[in-house]
């Protein structure tokens, strides 16, 4: 079933919107702004629909082509160009706040106007034919796979590394059933570590390639759709980088959490360094490995329930007098203080309603607040603006050619 309709803007999903004849929403991948297409509907629901524009009828200005035929799995901005992505990012930042009546200052979308060859890291599948292993990306709303060969979005040295590795991987009779996804990670010199997710609990030795620095074997629980780490089969050289933030260096593992933009993030850490540099006591909630309070510095606490991330953490504290606690943050409120600047980085989620009575209760005098889901930010600083004033606000194209957007806001008490 296909419609034809104008698309009027795009929303926090990704998709352009539109009206369906019959009057109901539509939310369109392959589609811009002021574009007349033709959609294929692949949902449809009682108040809205949502599909794939196939043919462009009247074509954006903005509109370019694409680099990648995978486009719509991994990147479906690459349709337009860098400087439009950066305007409509904002507009969709400000439509969010603004639903949450909350008033932003002016700020525009902050970006190293690098759009392809960024991430630090990637993730692929796998698929099997008569040929041998492949990688692949699911198709965008369906369950279906695509085989890739590389990722326009990924450092070159990642590129380079996974074609190596699926060499090894297709010297050994392996079932693409039997394997989950392959993680890539390269640190600012060039280094490639790796991570392999696999269903069986017993799996081949493989030599890891020249290219890659370290190399981890993993069983995955089969019965979770995702790569989770449930038990380390082997390993294969070391799987810890190291990157240097702020002249800080932090060491993270292949599996832990860590920026995959980093000229960009630097950019948002140096906006916190700046709001904070008066401030002698911070803590730093969510801090995965200390990304951010080690690199600020005059950081007292990091908090973060990820065990993995808590090693690294400790690594990356030793020798010096900072707190290092295993804990989720809504476990751990007491390290909310007033005479303490707070820097939150939640998942997408936000902030647990416990973290925003303890704020709200003690009122620390900065509230440093990094967000990777603009529309939970906005309901989270909702909770707050009668406490706190915005004293700055900046958005961060992290991840060029895709929908995601990263926004900081600086919040002082009032």
């Amino acid at each position: 079933m296909s419609e034809e309709l104008t698309i009027h803007k795009l929303v926090h999903g990704g998709q352009g919107m539109g009206v369906i004849g019959d009057g109901r929403k539509a939310f369109i991948w392959n589609a811009l702004p002021g574009e007349v297409v033709r959609a294929r509907l692949t949902r449809t629901r009682k108040d809205f629909v949502e599909g794939i524009a196939e043919e462009i009828i009247s074509p954006s200005a903005h509109r370019i082509e694409p680099k990648e035929d995978i486009y719509l799995a991994t990147s479906p901005w690459q349709i337009m160009d860098l400087e439009y992505e950066n305007i409509q990012k904002a507009l969709i930042v400000s439509e969010t706040f603004s639903r949450e009546h909350v008033e932003l200052p002016d700020f525009s979308m902050l970006s190293d106007n690098v759009p392809f060859g960024y991430r630090n890291k990637i993730e692929f599948s796998f698929y099997g034919d008569d040929t041998g292993l492949h990688y692949a990306f699911f198709n965008r709303g369906s369950h279906q796979k695509q085989i890739v060969t590389e990722s326009a979005l990924a450092l070159p040295q990642i590129n380079s590394a996974a074609k190596e590795f699926l060499k090894e991987l297709n010297t050994h009779t392996i079932r693409a059933g039997d394997l989950k996804s392959v993680i890539f990670r390269c640190d600012q010199n060039g280094d490639v570590v790796a991570a392999l997710f696999v269903k069986p609990e017993t799996f081949v030795e493989l030599k890891k390639p020249k290219v890659i620095k370290g190399l981890k074997v993993y069983h995955s629980n089969p019965k979770s759709p995702a790569s989770v780490l449930t038990k380390l089969l082997y390993q294969e050289g070391t799987t810890t980088l190291t990157d240097e933030l702020n002249n800080t260096p932090i060491t993270y593992d292949v599996c832990g959490f860590f920026q995959v933009n980093l000229p960009v993030f630097e950019m948002a850490l140096k906006e916190i360094a700046d709001a904070t540099k008066n401030e002698t006591k911070k803590v730093d909630m969510y801090s995965g490995v200390g990304t951010i309070g080690l690199a600020i510095g005059n950081t007292k606490t990091l908090v973060e329930l990820d065990k993995a991330n808590i090693d690294m953490a400790n690594h990356n504290a030793r020798n010096q007098d900072i707190d290092v606690v295993h804990a989720s943050t809504e476990k751990a409120l007491q390290y909310i203080e007033s005479d303490v600047a707070l820097i939150v980085d939640p998942p997408r989620s936000g902030l647990h309603r416990d973290v925003i009575e303890r704020i709200l209760s003690v009122k620390p005098p900065l509230v440093c607040y990094l967000s990777c889901n603009p529309a939970t930010q906005a309901r989270d600083v909702a909770l707050l603006k009668d406490s706190y004033k915005i004293s700055s606000f900046a958005g961060y194209n992290f991840f060029p050619k895709t929908p995601h957007i990263e926004t900081l806001v600086i919040l002082e008490r009032q």
